[in-house]
């Protein structure tokens, strides 16, 4: 059930005798009409068919397994980034909270000499703090969330150039590829498993697992309640019932998680970091939640489109390469599908609305 299947009560006189639209029968087709992630799929299927014509090599095994890595590093935290947006907010700091989760895993495991996965722990609980700062000061200020996660944008990039060079002396961590539960942690972070022949990414698994946990919270939950309805009005909602700010301070603690999860990845997948990785990867979340049906408004999308979108941009990064065309025209296609997308998402939800 998405937000446009959103249960609405009335009593009034369109609703006769008092009648639930849970109980009014929808067709099939008004009901896929009515799913937010319709566009991102009729998208995805053209770019998929599109390449596999224009790349010879595009559905090879293990091609197709490098575009489902492409797709799961942005996946991973477009869900949650569409979740924000669905709450009506947006989080302009989530690609360098990323590398911040790295580099507090790096640098604390190499000069505490500590095991790595210590390093792994206060990274997790220094990253969600960063969740609870962002979600607390929006809540606290009432600021634009584009305005207080720009304002943590600056701070970590300076953070994390900053202490970086301050501890290691360069722009780079040190190497903690031979210290204690290294190879643990990689095992869960950035290992790989082979399914007839073909090398498949432990990331996908947690892609998929966070978009199935996305899509649960969403429409089988209490939370997912509250989360449509503070995106579809903060005031509103909280003249309900809703608990406006716990519930916008823990959308901002799941990005967090997210960013601790692909932090991890990055750090175990290189055993080193550079400080200035993830700017403007924010955009990428952003747009691929966009692309899979998610309001700029807030309070309409889901998690099955962000994933789709994720998955549209990682066709579209290997599928270029493929093609042997030259890379500068990704940022174009980025832009390109954003508009496009927007468009045909606003079409699909005005004949949605036609068609109740």
């Amino acid at each position: 059930m998405s937000t446009a299947e959103t249960p609405v009560k009335d009593s009034g006189p369109r609703g006769g005798k008092g009648s639930d639209e849970r109980l009014v029968h929808r067709s099939p087709a008004r009901r896929l009409m009515s799913r937010p992630e319709l566009g991102a799929v009729v998208g995805a299927a053209a770019v998929f068919l599109f390449f596999s014509f224009a790349a010879d090599t595009f559905l090879q095994a293990s091609s197709l397994s490098t575009v489902l890595y492409a797709s799961s590093t942005i996946g991973i935290m477009a869900v949650p980034v569409a979740l924000l947006m669905i709450g009506g907010e947006f989080d302009l700091s989530a690609g360098v909270m990323v590398v911040s989760s790295a580099l507090v895993s790096s640098m604390f495991s190499y000069q505490m000499t500590a095991n790595v996965w210590v390093g792994v722990g206060v990274s997790l609980l220094v990253t969600l703090a960063i969740g609870v700062f962002n979600g607390f000061l929006l809540t606290r200020t009432k600021l634009p969330s584009f305005i207080i996660t720009l304002g943590t944008f600056f701070m970590l990039t300076g953070l994390n150039l900053g202490f970086t060079k301050l501890i290691s002396g360069t722009v780079s961590t040190k190497s903690i590829a031979d210290m204690e539960g290294f190879d643990s942690a990689r095992a869960l972070f950035a290992s790989h498993l082979s399914v007839g022949g073909v090398d498949i990414q432990v990331t996908i698994l947690w892609w998929i697992g966070l978009v199935a946990l996305a899509t649960w919270v969403l429409l089988r939950t209490r939370v997912g309640n509250w989360i449509f309805a503070v995106g579809g009005g903060s005031d509103a909602a909280r003249a309900v019932g809703v608990p406006v700010t716990k519930t916008k301070i823990g959308l901002y603690m799941g990005v967090a998680l997210a960013a601790w999860i692909s932090g991890q990845h990055l750090l175990f997948s290189y055993d080193a970091i550079q400080s200035g990785d993830g700017v403007g990867n924010e955009f990428l979340y952003i747009i691929a939640a966009a692309v899979g049906g998610c309001l700029m408004t807030g309070g309409y999308g889901s998690a099955i489109g962000a994933a789709v979108g994720a998955f549209i941009f990682g066709m579209a990064s290997k599928g270029i390469v493929y093609a042997q065309w030259n890379p500068d025209w990704y940022k174009f296609f980025l832009g390109a599908m954003l508009l496009l997308a927007t468009l045909l998402n606003a079409w699909v939800r005005k004949r949605a609305e036609a068609t109740k």
